[in-house]
């Protein structure tokens, strides 16, 4: 488990840092504070050099622009992950932390914006024919034997063209853990952009080596989603933990089953593809009939057992529910969370929200694995800490720690 975590130069932080992280961490603060962000930055340390859920993130904030030569496919415009917006020169961005079990071990990700081996080439081969008007005849032939090269290379793995590898500059990605490292990059764009057909390319080899994890949006997990991660409990034990969880929301709801054949003629539709039985009827009710709050505890619940020794993301972790609920919903992440060995990054803006963790803190025996909260404060590098102990006492006083 992470212990400390340490951002510079991503999105609104020039340099921000998490102390005393525990088993399960609340980050609260104002709108606009970067407490998504900070879920981003860890999901990508977890994710070591594969891009893919970079590129879902970009794609979710709309962060992209349309291929001008493959109108189905986007570029990432990269520029909105470096501090204010700005790609300059040199400029990295750094996340990195120590774990819980060992604190000296660590674990850092850069990534960054580095010059191209053809751009080192060309500039190469500029500054010899600057020196030396008899080298230009030999430097050309060199550059032209080059591209050729390079054409055949681009022909065979990624693209038909090679006019994005002649780009002054490559995105960058290094990941490193005690001993262990790698290390890529990826061409950028005419539009300084990162193509997700790239992204794709160069993360299919390192997907199945990146740290278990599962983010859960504002907007809960897509149908599709639900689905693949309901197939991977279905007839284990942890099926029932997933009713069990719906179940503190609607006591009558004694089995939940997938429908994949409606999922794939309405894969449009945002709550579709689960149906469930009541206790007081023998109808197959659909779970969009049941409301949010079901729709999202179905989501927690899958995300957490499928996050198993890893990490789940929930930003807006009260989203749907009634404050009634949320004790309950703490109970279940707290529980499983130890069981399971995952820990839990979760946002909210909701006063209920953090104090029912805290009847969890004041309840549980928290302190060995621990709760924290970690409030988000703009303009300040240190996120303000407090633990099980301190969460319980400003609850107990009606002291606010958003």
């Amino acid at each position: 488990m992470f212990k400390n975590i340490k951002i510079e130069n991503f999105r609104c932080f020039k340099s921000f840092e998490l102390q005393q992280l525990g088993r399960v961490n609340l980050l609260v603060g104002e709108n606009n504070s970067g407490k998504t962000s900070i879920l981003e930055a860890i999901q990508l340390l977890c994710s070591r050099t594969n891009l893919e859920p970079l590129s879902e993130m970009m794609i979710h904030r709309g962060e992209y622009l349309w291929n001008d030569n493959d109108k189905e496919s986007r570029e990432l415009d990269i520029k909105h992950l470096f501090y204010n917006h700005a790609i300059e020169p040199d400029l990295k961005i750094s996340i990195s932390s120590s774990m819980l079990d060992n604190s000296s071990e660590q674990l850092n990700l850069s990534i960054g914006i580095s010059r191209s081996p053809v751009s080192n080439l060309i500039h190469d081969i500029e500054g010899d024919a600057r020196n030396s008007n008899n080298d230009i005849l030999e430097a050309m032939k060199t550059l032209d034997k080059f591209q050729q090269e390079l054409e055949k290379e681009v022909r065979k793995n990624i693209y038909d063209k090679y006019s994005l590898y002649l780009k002054e500059s490559e995105f960058s990605v290094e990941w490193v853990h005690g001993d262990a490292s790698k290390e890529v990059k990826m061409p950028l764009s005419l539009n300084d952009c990162l193509d997700t057909n790239i992204v794709r390319h160069y993360s299919r080899d390192v997907r199945n080596q990146q740290q278990r994890t599962q983010f859960v949006t504002s907007s809960s997990l897509t149908t599709q989603n639900m689905i693949e991660l309901f197939d991977r409990v279905v007839l284990t034990n942890d099926e029932q933990f997933v009713l069990e969880a719906l179940q503190t929301i609607e006591p009558n709801i004694e089995k939940i089953a997938s429908v994949n054949s409606y999922v794939i003629r309405n894969s449009f539709e945002s709550r579709s593809g689960f149906v469930v039985r009541l206790s007081d009827s023998n109808q197959r009710v659909p779970i969009g009939s049941m409301g949010d709050g079901i729709w999202r505890m179905l989501g927690l619940a899958l995300a957490i057992v499928c996050a198993k020794d890893g990490v789940l993301f929930v930003d807006e972790i009260d989203t749907g529910l009634h404050f009634t609920a949320m004790s309950d919903m703490w109970k279940l992440i707290w529980e499983t969370a130890k069981r399971l060995n995952v820990q839990v990054f979760a946002t909210t803006h909701n006063s209920d929200c953090w104090r029912s963790l805290a009847s969890v803190a004041r309840e549980e025996d928290a302190v060995e694995d621990g709760i924290s909260i970690q409030r988000i404060e703009k303009d300040k590098n240190v996120a303000v800490s407090f633990n099980e102990r301190e969460i319980v006492i400003a609850a107990e006083r009606e002291i606010e720690v958003r």
